[in-house]
C-alpha cells in the first residue's frame, strides 16, 4: 500500500522548529546581525522617505522580523520598510505619523482578505511591463526626491515635477558640507557594493589570512549602509565638537519602545475631532492600502499574504508605518548562509536595542548620509534594458510600460492604476477580438485561435457571414474548433443565431474539433441544426464537399 504522505502544520514555524539543528544556530545569527546593520540605517533613511519623525522607521522594523519568524514559509525574505513602500506612504500619510499607522492597519486588513479568501490570483493581472514600469520610475522618483538632502536644501515639494524645478531653481543654495559628505557616501556604498560583488567567496583551502581578509571584505560590503552612517555620524560629531557644524543633522530621535496601542480612528485637531471617513479621505486609504498589499508581492520578494496581514495588523499596533518583503535585505539574508526564519528574531531584536539604547547616538548622523543610503538602495531599481528588450519582443507591451511609468511621475498610485487599466484593455481585446484563420475552398474552414467569450461573438459573426455570403456562390461554413476550450452563454446564443442567419440563405453550418467540455455545452443548449463530425474533413464531406487548407 502506498505510504500516506503526512499533512502540513497549520502554523510555518512547526514545520522547521522540531528539526532545528544547533549546527543552523551560528548561521542564524551571523545572518541575523548582517540584516540588522543593514536595516538600522535604512529604517531611519526611509521614515525620512516617507515623510515622518525617524523613530517610525524603527517602530516599523521589528514586528515584521518577529512575525514572519512564526508565519514565513521562506527562509531568506525578511519584512520591514522598504523604498518603495515608503514612497506610496508618503503620498498619503506625509508628516501625519497617525495616518501613516492606519494605512498599515487598512492594508494589513486587505491583505488578510486577500490570503483567506485565495484571492492572490489577482496579482497575476499586474503584467511584468507594469511592475517594470513601476518600479523605474519609483528609483527616478526616490534618487531626485533625495538630491535636496544631498545638497543641503530645505523646503523643496513633494510632487516630482516641482521638485524638480525648484531643485534646479535653487541650486546655487547648495550647502558645500552636505554636497561633499553626499557625494563621498554615495561613492563608498558603490565602492563597497562593488568590491564584495568581485571578491570571490575564500574556500577552505586557503590560508587564515586570506580568509579573514575575505570575511572583512564581506563585512564591510554587506554592513556598508551602517559603516557609511557610523563614518559619516563621526565626521558631524567631530565638527560639533570643534564648534561648527557643516552638515544638516537629523536631531533628536526619542529614546524607548512605541507603546502597545491600537491606531487611531480619529484625529483631535483644533477646531473638532477628525472622524474616520474624513481620514481615510472618501476611500484614498483604502485605495493606497490595496495598493500596499499588492506592491509587496508585484515588486518585491513576496511572502504569504496571510504572513505580512498579520505584520501590518500587529505593526500598527507598535506605530509602524505599511512593510513588505524587501530585496535588498533578502539578498543580504541568503548570501550570509541564514538556515530558517529563526535569523529575524535577531534583527528584530537588534532593532529593539537600538530603539532603547542608541537613539542618542543617532543625532549626529547628518541627513545627506541617510539620502545617500536611500539612493543607492533604489538605482539598482531602473531597468533602461526593459525598454530595448519589449521593442525587439513586443512593441505593443510598451504600451502599458511607457504609460505607468510617465504617469508615475505625477502620482504613483496613478501610474499604477492606470498601467493595470491599460494592459486589462490589451488583454480583453485580444478575448474580444481572437485570432480567426479562414481557409476558402468549396466550404469556408474558419477556425477560432482561442475560446469564445461573449465579447467575441459579434466578432466572429460578422468575419463568418462577410466571408460565406460575400464569396460567389456563397458557401457552407466548417467551424474547427479544436482551439477551443471554453464557452459560455452568450457565445452559444450567437451561434444559434449564425445558424439561423446561414441557413435563411441556404448554407450549412457543421462542428468539428469540439473538446467534451464545450460539446457538453453545445448539446445542452439544443441547437436548432447542430452538426458536429470528429474532423474537419468528415465535416466537409457531410456539406457534400472537401474543403481546401490554405
Amino acid at each position: 500500500m502506498p505510504r500516506s504522505r503526512c499533512p502540513l502544520p497549520a502554523l510555518p514555524i512547526l514545520r522547521w522548529l522540531p528539526r532545528y539543528s544547533l549546527a543552523w544556530l551560528p548561521l542564524d545569527l551571523l545572518a541575523g546581525l548582517a540584516v540588522g546593520l543593514t536595516t538600522v540605517p535604512q529604517a531611519l533613511a526611509y521614515a525620512e522617505l516617507a515623510g515622518l519623525p525617524l523613530q517610525y522607521g524603527l517602530y516599523s522594523s521589528f514586528m515584521g522580523c518577529f512575525v514572519y519568524c512564526f508565519l514565513g514559509t521562506a527562509k531568506d525574505v525578511t519584512l520591514g520598510p522598504t523604498a518603495i513602500m515608503s514612497l506610496l506612504v508618503s503620498s498619503y500619510a506625509s508628516h501625519e505619523p497617525v495616518h501613516a499607522v492606519l494605512l498599515a492597519f487598512l492594508s494589513g486588513c486587505i491583505q488578510l482578505a486577500m490570503g483567506l479568501l485565495h484571492l492572490g490570483f489577482l496579482l497575476d493581472f499586474i503584467s511584468f511591463p507594469v511592475i517594470k514600469g513601476f518600479t523605474s520610475a519609483a528609483s527616478i522618483t526616490i534618487s531626485f526626491n533625495q538630491i535636496k538632502n544631498i545638497l543641503g536644501l530645505q523646503g523643496i515639494p513633494r510632487q516630482f515635477f516641482l521638485q524638480v524645478y525648484e531643485t534646479l531653481r535653487r541650486i546655487g543654495e547648495t550647502r558645500a558640507g552636505d554636497a561633499v559628505l553626499g557625494l563621498s557616501c554615495l561613492a563608498a556604498l558603490a565602492g563597497l557594493r562593488a568590491v564584495r560583488s568581485q571578491v570571490p567567496r575564500a574556500g577552505p583551502a586557503e590560508s587564515l589570512a586570506v580568509r579573514i581578509s575575505h570575511l572583512i571584505v564581506w563585512i564591510s560590503g554587506t554592513a556598508r549602509n551602517a559603516l557609511v552612517v557610523l563614518f559619516a555620524g563621526l565626521v558631524a560629531y567631530s565638527f560639533q565638537v570643534l564648534g561648527s557644524q557643516p552638515f544638516r543633522l537629523t536631531g533628536s530621535i526619542p529614546q524607548g519602545l512605541p507603546p502597545f496601542r491600537p491606531p487611531r480612528f480619529s484625529l483631535a485637531a483644533p477646531n473638532g475631532t477628525v472622524p474616520f471617513q474624513s481620514m481615510v479621505q472618501v476611500g484614498a486609504a483604502a485605495l493606497q492600502g490595496l495598493l500596499c498589499s499588492l506592491q509587496h508581492s508585484s515588486a518585491s520578494p513576496a511572502p504569504s499574504f496571510v504572513s505580512s496581514g498579520v505584520a501590518n495588523v500587529l505593526g500598527s499596533f507598535v506605530s509602524s508605518y505599511p512593510i513588505t518583503g524587501s530585496f535588498g535585505r533578502t539578498a543580504v539574508n541568503a548570501q550570509s548562509g541564514v538556515c530558517t526564519p529563526a535569523g529575524g528574531l535577531v534583527t528584530g531584536a537588534l532593532v529593539l536595542l537600538s530603539l532603547a539604547y542608541l537613539t542618542s547616538l543617532f543625532y549626529y548622523i547628518p541627513k545627506a548620509a541617510l539620502a545617500a543610503v536611500i539612493i543607492s538602495a533604489v538605482v539598482p531599481m531602473f531597468d533602461a534594458g526593459i525598454f530595448r528588450t519589449l521593442w525587439r519582443v513586443k512593441k505593443l507591451d510598451l504600451v502599458p510600460l511607457c504609460v505607468t511609468f510617465l504617469l508615475c511621475f505625477w502620482e504613483v498610485q496613478y501610474g499604477i492604476v492606470a498601467g493595470v487599466l491599460v494592459s486589462g484593455i490589451l488583454l480583453l481585446y485580444s478575448i474580444a477580438r481572437p485570432p480567426i484563420k479562414v481557409s476558402e475552398g468549396a466550404v469556408l474552414l474558419v477556425q477560432p485561435g482561442s475560446s469564445l467569450h461573449f465579447p467575441a461573438v459579434e466578432h466572429l459573426r460578422d468575419c463568418v457571414c462577410s466571408r460565406a455570403l460575400a464569396a460567389s456562390p456563397p458557401r457552407s461554413v466548417v467551424l474547427d474548433c479544436c482551439h477551443v476550450s471554453s464557452i459560455d452563454y452568450t457565445a452559444v446564443l450567437g451561434l444559434a443565431e449564425l445558424l439561423q442567419e446561414l441557413r435563411r440563405h441556404g448554407l450549412s453550418l457543421a462542428f468539428c474539433g469540439l473538446k467534451d467540455s464545450v460539446l457538453q455545452v453545445l448539446l445542452s443548449a439544443d441547437l436548432e441544426g447542430f452538426q458536429h463530425f470528429p474532423s474537419w474533413e468528415e465535416a466537409g464531406e457531410a456539406l457534400g464537399c472537401s474543403p481546401r487548407v490554405g
